[in-house]
């Protein structure tokens, strides 16, 4: 897709300023969000396309060396980044393109650490493909990475609550209870 299609998917002409593509993207991400619509399946299509459409359009409007700076920060991040694309025989060819699609999307963002756009995105994406045990993993390092974000800015309550739904979408991954076991621990710190 160009991006005259990405700016028609949020109702926009070619070229409109990064405000209005900011306020289309909200309003429409607010219209069709799957926790409003939790049982349309064309709702969460289209939020799905409404945020990669916004996500293409942010890579226009930010700046190269942004981009780059923010790109290092995150691979300084002790946290494992999502497991590549395994190929999952209980899936349309269809949702495993999806699947293809957002993971590269989502590597993205966690990359340049926009966690609130990664969470839409992988909440998104569990919606629509519910039994997928990898969709999940990426979902809970999200969560997790997320909520070590929050405690480097001291919003510790909210961390907790982001480390909790990791755990709670990913139980059996040993290697995340240690990272959050490291991110709470991090947090009693802090109180002291």
């Amino acid at each position: 897709m160009g991006l005259a299609d990405h700016y028609r998917t949020l109702g926009l002409r070619t070229g409109a300023s990064f405000d209005d593509v900011k306020a289309a993207y909200r309003k429409l991400a607010r219209k069709y969000h799957p926790d409003v619509n939790p049982d349309d399946q064309r709702s969460q299509d289209r939020f799905i396309k409404v945020t990669k459409a916004y996500e293409a359009l942010l890579e226009v409007f930010q700046p190269e060396e942004e981009a780059e700076n923010s790109a290092s920060a995150a691979e300084k991040s002790a946290a494992e980044p999502p497991s590549p694309v395994q190929k999952n025989p209980g899936l349309s060819d269809h949702e495993q393109k999806l699947k293809q699609d957002s993971y590269r999307q989502l590597e993205l963002l966690l990359k340049q650490q926009k966690y609130p756009r990664a969470i839409a995105l992988v909440e998104g994406l569990a919606q629509r493909i519910t039994q997928d045990l990898e969709v999940r993993q990426w979902q809970a390092i999200t969560y997790q990475r997320w909520g070590r974000q929050l405690i480097n800015q001291g919003q510790l309550s909210k961390a907790r609550i982001y480390l909790d739904k990791a755990l709670k979408t990913d139980p059996l991954n040993k290697s995340l209870w240690v990272e959050i076991n490291r991110d709470f621990q991090a947090i009693e710190e802090r109180l002291k």
